[in-house]
């Protein structure tokens, strides 16, 4: 940047000075102005000099734990995307670090105040924990918390699949919106029926209308939550949709390596969100 009727020498030591006062003594520009009885727009200029040659020069040092170049690689990745890396390995009985929930609860409190409507998987052991964590968040735009598939497994333990969805909506002064149904049924017929039963369908019909979807990525082996629970999956659907070559799960529907749907006999008797729905969110 070229300064009118300043030798280069006293370019480099009016920004140099300026720089000092700025960036080690914590003056304000107009602070600056004063103390150099110069204008305020000079001072900003200097500032932007001194930077452009080499006297002001930024360096990041990021703390052991926080992962933002991973995160960076990733988002350049798949663009548009935002992700949180967390260092959370596991303990030996199969729970995850508290840093995953933290590190959630922290990217949920500052997320939720935004969406409108918010579906939620009930069976997302990381995101109890994480909602568990969670501060009352400041009042959004949230009016309604949605729980996106049914129950599962024994009668006592069904308080899960309402506990998560319950919460979240008293910390984000929303209303919850239950399904009240089982997750899995025995049969298509009754799939169908639960589907368009007056009491679930209003349910389901909001998972048309979600802000976003708050969910877990399971692997073909059910979680210890469902195993705890009484897990629906028996061994002749396990069975089946290994042959059909699943790797993994969002709210119960199954999917390849290259991640598409399986079409299975189980995919046609969850009752909660399509697919096409949380491809949609």
């Amino acid at each position: 940047m070229a300064i009118r009727n300043e030798s280069k020498y006293q370019q480099l030591r009016l920004a140099a000075q300026i720089a000092r006062l700025y960036h080690e003594q914590n003056k304000t520009q107009p602070e600056i102005a004063r103390i150099l009885s110069i204008t305020q727009t000079r001072v900003s200029r200097m500032l932007r000099f001194a930077a452009e040659n080499g006297i002001i020069r930024t360096t990041v040092h990021v703390p052991e734990g926080i992962y933002s170049d991973v995160e960076d690689e990733l988002a350049r990745v798949f663009p548009g995307t935002e992700f949180v890396v967390v260092d959370a390995p596991l303990y030996h009985d199969g729970t995850g670090n508290p840093a995953l929930a933290s590190s959630t609860a922290a990217y949920l409190e500052r997320i939720i105040p935004s969406c409108e409507i918010v579906g939620v998987s009930s069976w997302s052991e990381t995101l109890l924990k994480a909602v568990e964590v969670m501060r009352p968040v400041n009042r959004g735009v949230t009016t309604h918390i949605v729980q996106v598939f049914g129950g599962f497994g024994r009668a006592s333990s069904q308080v899960y699949a309402t506990r998560l969805a319950e919460r979240l909506a008293q910390i984000s002064n929303a209303e919850a919106m239950f399904l009240l149904t089982p997750g899995v049924v025995s049969s298509e017929q009754m799939h169908a029926m639960l589907m368009n039963d007056h009491s679930s369908y209003g349910v389901l019909e909001l998972c048309n209308r979600l802000s976003v979807i708050l969910m877990g990525i399971g692997c073909l082996q059910p979680s210890r939550l469902l195993l705890d629970s009484g897990n629906v999956l028996d061994e002749a659907d396990m069975e089946d949709l290994r042959r059909r070559g699943a790797v993994g799960e969002i709210c119960l529907r199954f999917f390849d390596r290259d991640g598409n749907l399986i079409e299975s006999g189980f995919n046609r008797r969850v009752v909660g969100i399509s697919a096409e729905q949380i491809l949609k969110t």
